[in-house]
């Protein structure tokens, strides 16, 4: 896929960048990286001009602009349909979207009290009721995913598939902030950290000296 383009933020703490490398990645696809620092000066400035929307990350091919994690992962999916970004079973598909989209627009508190940080020492923090809660409902999800797809494959919906990339950034945060587990999360969560993509993903991040003192906790 020549030409192909993804403009992404620092991989220590762009979690919305992280998911829509993970599934190019994933997909063996070949493309071209834009890294942004983000909260620098000219950052918005940079990103502008790749996308009128402002924010990372951003897939650019043949012209075209498509930003949002989620929308870059559908536009994936159409693209090629034959790898299956998304379960074939229509039921599977149906509850892949609706884990996908709660991801997407969910758990304000997690995001906001335990932004992603890869390099961040486990440690943990206290947790407000609110967090609380998100956590327990993310490891509702993969229970249920992993009770009824688990046989499939490792993974969500046993293949990888864009819920996994949507829900990879958690997996950062759930280790990152010591945050307990049990055992059917910590061994989802293994099986995201053992992707190489993943590991490429770390090194990259552990590689980086620029800090953004608000993902600091």
């Amino acid at each position: 896929m020549p030409g192909l383009q993804l403009v992404i933020g620092n991989k220590n703490y762009s979690s919305w960048s992280l998911r829509p490398w993970l599934l190019l990645r994933q997909m063996g696809l070949e493309f071209e990286e834009i890294l942004v620092p983000l909260f620098r000066e000219d950052s918005r400035a940079q990103i502008l001009e790749h996308s009128p929307a402002g924010k990372v990350p951003i897939l650019k091919e043949e012209g075209r602009a498509i930003w949002d994690s989620l929308a870059i992962a559908e536009y994936l999916a159409e693209k090629f349909p034959r790898m299956n970004l998304w379960p074939e079973d229509p039921g599977a598909r149906a509850l892949a979207r609706s884990v996908s989209a709660e991801m997407h627009s969910g758990f304000g508190s997690l995001r906001s009290q335990c932004p992603m940080n890869v390099r961040r020492k486990p440690t943990p923090l206290d947790l407000s009721v609110e967090t609380k809660a998100d956590v327990a409902r993310i490891q509702e999800i993969w229970r249920l995913c992993r009770a009824a797809y688990g046989k499939l494959g490792p993974f969500l919906f046993g293949h990888f598939s864009i819920a996994d990339a949507m829900y990879a950034p958690v997996v950062f945060r759930f280790s990152g902030y010591a945050i307990e587990m049990e055992k059917s999360s910590r061994d989802y969560s293994e099986t995201i950290l053992a992707l190489p993509p993943i590991q490429e993903w770390i090194q990259a991040a552990l590689a980086e000296t620029w800090v953004i003192s608000g993902n600091e906790r």
